[in-house]
């Protein structure tokens, strides 16, 4: 067994390096993620059952377990600190045809693999890998094939901390289908009533000038160019490597034949208003078809800028341990309304994890995780006063923690905040926790 209080940050890199080394021809025709690989070094070298090593294992449980639930687009900057595995999750709606986009940045910015997963919940309690980003470049990007919800993971390697900055934005997986057009120029929307309510719109109208070049959205091969009673001219397109199939209708005019292959931004056909639009402004109907029937298009194309909001809050209070300057709710998301996770009352002890906006993400002394504006969030001691009587300045706040120093009777003490019975204290160059 390893006793990791003794073992240099330089030892623990050769370790593991010789390790990945082993267990590369063990996994050498499967596939493995870079997490899968580091925690295999980490249980070759007999880490995973030293504290630190297990606590790292359990940090990456937890964050795919019980995620916090965010709204995109989203950025913060946090801070893994070395001495505490740590690990974040974070859950977001995502629609298919949207194309997701993670960049992680760190401080400062040497060596440190930090690794950045995006994974599928299950109802069972489990997660299915989708993709990890280069661990060089920290850029992840994945295009969304159903509707559901996505939980992205950001560890760091164990005994590396550094600060980061994660954003995560949507973008459009295929090219706009209307050469020069936008979002702006859509007018119809999937759903919307036709024919009195009889049916419902099954794709997008764009509205544009009368013979507006259509262009294809992705590369890929026509797979037919004709005409029907709805649509007028209409031209169906097959995306390489993609399971559904592209519709554009009511074109004045197709300028391509079937079985021809296009790329990005060749032109399909002229717009109009034929079939049953010939009574319309002139406007392409763009619809997707797969296996199971149309889903709605907008996701795929809808071409905006999808910023992260910018950190307003203050950065110094990052993995600090600081009170609540008032009674205040700590969220399950990060906006006013949220659900309430708990209520918590003035000079509660929590540690800052990450800012977002003008809100803190927080872990209370008993692991639960939320967010809390940053105006209710102080790092400032509430009082000083004397001991009575010889105090054990425990780890934890807990009667059977470990005891680190004892303070004398009338030995100073500032009281940073409080947390179920107990306050968290310095006393001289000592930080611990002592009973009310």
């Amino acid at each position: 067994m390893i006793n990791l209080r003794y073992l240099a940050p330089f030892s623990l890199a050769a370790l593991l390096f010789c390790a990945a080394c082993s267990t590369a021809k063990r996994g050498l025709f499967v596939k493995r993620t870079p997490h899968e690989q580091y925690a295999s070094s980490l249980t070759s070298g007999g880490l995973k059952e030293t504290a630190l090593g297990s606590a790292w294992f359990a940090a990456a449980d937890k964050a795919l377990a019980r995620p916090l639930s965010i709204t995109l687009p989203y950025r913060e900057t946090g801070y893994f600190p070395a001495e505490k595995p740590a690990a974040a999750g974070y859950a977001f709606a995502v629609r298919r045809g949207e194309k997701i986009v993670v960049r992680v940045s760190v401080q400062p910015p040497g060596n440190i693999l930090l690794f950045t997963e995006l994974w599928q919940p299950a109802e069972n309690n489990t997660s299915s890998f989708i993709a990890s980003a280069d661990t060089l470049t920290r850029v992840l990007e994945h295009e969304v094939t159903r509707d559901g919800r996505l939980v992205l993971r950001l560890q760091p390697e164990l005994l590396k901390g550094a600060e980061y900055t994660v954003s995560v934005t949507t973008a459009a997986s295929l090219a706009f289908p209307v050469s020069g057009g936008t979002a702006s120029k859509i007018g119809s929307f999937w759903g919307d009533s036709r024919d009195h309510g009889a049916r419902s719109h099954e794709g997008v109208d764009i509205f544009g000038k009368f013979r507006t070049p259509v262009v294809a959205a992705a590369d890929g091969f026509v797979t037919r160019a004709g005409e029907n009673n709805l649509g007028g001219k209409v031209v169906f397109m097959q995306p390489e490597q993609k399971d559904y199939t592209l519709y554009y209708a009511h074109l004045d005019e197709q300028l391509v034949s079937a079985g021809q292959r296009v790329s990005t931004g060749d032109t399909l056909g002229l717009m109009g208003n034929t079939g049953n639009a010939r009574n319309t402004p002139t406007h392409l109907h763009f619809g997707i078809y797969t296996s199971g029937g149309a889903v709605d298009p907008l996701p795929f194309i809808r071409s905006f800028k999808s910023e992260a909001p910018a950190v307003t809050a203050s950065l110094d209070l990052l993995n600090d341990m600081a009170r609540t300057a008032t009674a205040a709710s700590l969220r399950e998301t990060p906006e006013k309304n949220g659900a309430v996770a708990v209520k918590l009352p003035a000079n509660h002890v929590l540690r800052v994890r990450a800012v977002y906006r003008g809100w803190y993400r927080v872990e209370l002394p008993d692991q639960r995780e939320g967010f809390i504006e940053s105006s209710a969030v102080t790092g400032k001691s509430y009082r000083n006063r004397k001991a009575k009587d010889t105090l054990r300045l425990l780890d934890m706040p807990s009667t059977v923690a470990g005891v680190k120093t004892l303070v004398p009777e009338g030995g100073n003490i500032t009281v940073l905040g409080t947390f179920n019975g107990f306050q968290l204290v310095k006393a001289g160059e000592n930080e611990g926790w002592v009973e009310e």
